[in-house]
């Protein structure tokens, strides 16, 4: 039986060793990244830093919500690939990005998922939050509710005569994907009560595009 310094120092080296391979195991370039030289972004959620990547196991599917290539239309009918007056439509990459930009406390950028609860419990992007489309509508919600939102939410500024959307937040808007209307509907209201095309972004791809990348998903609580 070894001495007892002998059994330390045994027992010492092989911490060690554990440790250098949970390091070099956490330091392992990840297989599936989501560009060459991006592996995954850190937003927020709920006040907690969360990492997005793309789902590492390689037999991973889409979630059978958004397996199904056919809906009634209306109302599930497919989007045009621009909304109107120059609002700009973006995809994954560009969405990371202000979700990163989110996690990095710019207040400036507010994420959309234009849902209603249903869909949110099949999962949504970490770093959104949930405004049901219809609570923006003037056709089916109250207008000092819609003004309360673009007040406390965006932080546009109302005065007598318009709105004053100079210090308002960019929103990055998105639902279920291209044959999802209700974001679209979101956006060509804002536009209607004069809230600038450019703080206006869509991510036409929705839950659908993010789920066929296998990019990460919550549930909301």
């Amino acid at each position: 039986m070894p001495p007892m310094t002998a059994r330390i120092s045994l027992l010492a080296m092989a911490m060690l060793l554990n440790l250098v391979g949970v390091a070099v195991g956490e330091n392992q370039e990840k297989a599936v990244r989501i560009t060459p030289e991006l592996d995954g972004v850190t937003t927020m959620r709920n006040g907690t830093p969360m990492r997005i990547e793309r789902n590492q196991d390689q037999s991973n599917t889409i979630h059978p919500s958004f397996q199904r290539t056919s809906r009634r239309c209306p109302p599930f009918c497919v989007q045009p690939m621009h909304m109107p007056d120059g609002v700009e439509t973006i995809g994954e990459i560009e969405m990371l990005r202000y979700l990163e930009r989110v996690g990095a406390g710019d207040d400036s950028v507010l994420v959309i998922d234009s849902r209603g609860p249903d869909w949110l419990k099949r999962g949504t992007i970490p770093g959104s939050v949930n405004i049901h489309y219809k609570r923006l509508s003037l056709k089916s919600s109250d207008e000092s509710e819609v003004a309360r939102i673009l007040e406390q939410q965006f932080g546009a500024e109302r005065t007598e005569e318009f709105w004053n959307f100079r210090d308002a937040k960019t929103l990055v808007l998105f639902c279920n994907g291209p044959w999802c209307g209700q974001s679209p509907t979101n956006i060509r209201g804002l536009l209607r009560i004069g809230y600038p095309a450019s703080k206006l972004k869509w991510y036409r791809g929705g839950m659908q595009a993010w789920e066929t990348v296998g990019l990460t998903t919550v549930v909301p609580e």
